[in-house]
């Protein structure tokens, strides 16, 4: 495995003081909703959009009439006064954006995933560090109250020894021309996974098929392996009649139950679980005793998600706080999602995941 470099998020000499210039390039399908996060932040102006339309300018000027309209990301990377770049393009461009941005000295949030390959990834890591610009990743679901809560609890030790994590992530959904369900919606519970539980992935099945668009699968199953006895998996789905965002964690001591479709209790950690105990006719034979305890649905912060992302990158930019969702975890999303491809390629055969 080779070792990734390290992604700087110190505050460069020559930053001005006052609130942060940010240029988003991409008004499509996620843009907007970066471009109002930034624009109502109070540490961040939104000073340029970038995009290629002249009708998602437009709407962007409707919007955000003192914000500069570019068309071309040379005049964004160009431009002295641009603190950092927003890149909310198809994940196929990032690689050249992003690096293109990094070394014009701006600091850069990529959407999810990083990369559509892990040698992309590690290029724009590389970049960063080179230039010591910080390189963030949109993984918004790391920043919502409940996700927060989890890791809150399995940091303090709450759960005991993870067992599993099990997730799923099905809808009628949105299909895409260029890519497989897997690069569409694994990335979001791969970087929850990831940022919960601080392990590395080592190896990576993946079964999938294809029914509506016999190029892309539609519907997919991934296994993941670690070090000892842990394993992951998610199901994910472009075709389902009903939508589910569920994970469920489970532990020695407890358990976790994230349902991010509930309206009010998304997050229930249960006192329960099962352990071993000697037979009292048979000292050599081992029973499975369960344990049935309450169940507490903690009080979430409802800050929006995507706001509290934004809040980070600027602090992050800043030099004044750690980065939650920087481009090593980015590039772990995307040397896991790279293995599940080869699996898939291969009929489900389980590959190492490298970095």
């Amino acid at each position: 495995m080779v070792s990734s470099p390290s992604v700087l998020t110190s505050e460069p000499a020559g930053t001005p003081p006052g609130p942060l210039r940010i240029a988003v390039v991409g008004y499509g399908y996620w843009g907007p909703n970066l471009a109002r996060n930034f624009a109502a932040n109070p540490n961040s102006m939104l000073a340029t959009i970038c995009d290629a339309s002249p009708v998602r300018l437009a709407a962007a000027h409707a919007s955000y009439p003192w914000a500069r309209l570019a068309p071309s990301t040379a005049e964004v990377f160009a431009d002295p006064d641009i603190d950092a770049v927003i890149v909310a393009t198809p994940p196929e461009t990032h690689r050249e954006l992003a690096i293109a941005a990094l070394e014009s000295g701006k600091h850069v949030l990529v959407e999810k995933p990083l990369a559509t390959s892990v040698a992309d990834a590690q290029a724009m890591l590389a970049t960063a560090q080179r230039c010591g610009r910080s390189l963030l990743v949109d993984h918004t679901f790391l920043f919502t109250g409940a996700v927060r809560r989890m890791k809150e609890y399995i940091d303090a030790g709450e759960m005991g020894d993870i067992y599993y994590f099990d997730s799923t992530r099905i809808n009628l959904g949105l299909f895409q021309s260029h890519t497989n369900v897997i690069w569409d919606l694994a990335p979001h519970d791969i970087a929850i996974l990831l940022h919960l539980i601080k392990a590395p992935v080592r190896r990576v099945s993946a079964v999938g098929a294809s029914h509506v668009n016999t190029t892309v699968e539609n519907i997919a199953y991934l296994t993941l392996q670690f070090d000892g006895p842990m394993l992951a998996h998610c199901h994910v789905n472009w075709l389902a009649p009903v939508k589910i965002r569920k994970t469920i964690i489970g532990g020695s001591r407890k358990m976790l139950v994230f349902d991010d479709m509930e309206p009010s209790e998304k997050l229930k950690l249960y006192d329960s679980g099962a352990y071993l105990t000697a037979s009292d006719e048979d000292v050599y034979r081992s029973l499975v005793e369960y344990r049935t305890g309450d169940v507490l649905v903690p009080r979430l912060d409802k800050t929006e998600a995507l706001a509290a992302e934004c809040t980070n990158a600027i602090d992050v930019f800043r030099g004044s706080a750690t980065a939650i969702s920087d481009g090593l975890l980015g590039l772990q999303v995307v040397s896991v999602l790279e293995a599940a491809e080869h699996s898939l390629r291969a009929g489900g055969i389980p590959m190492d995941v490298m970095m």
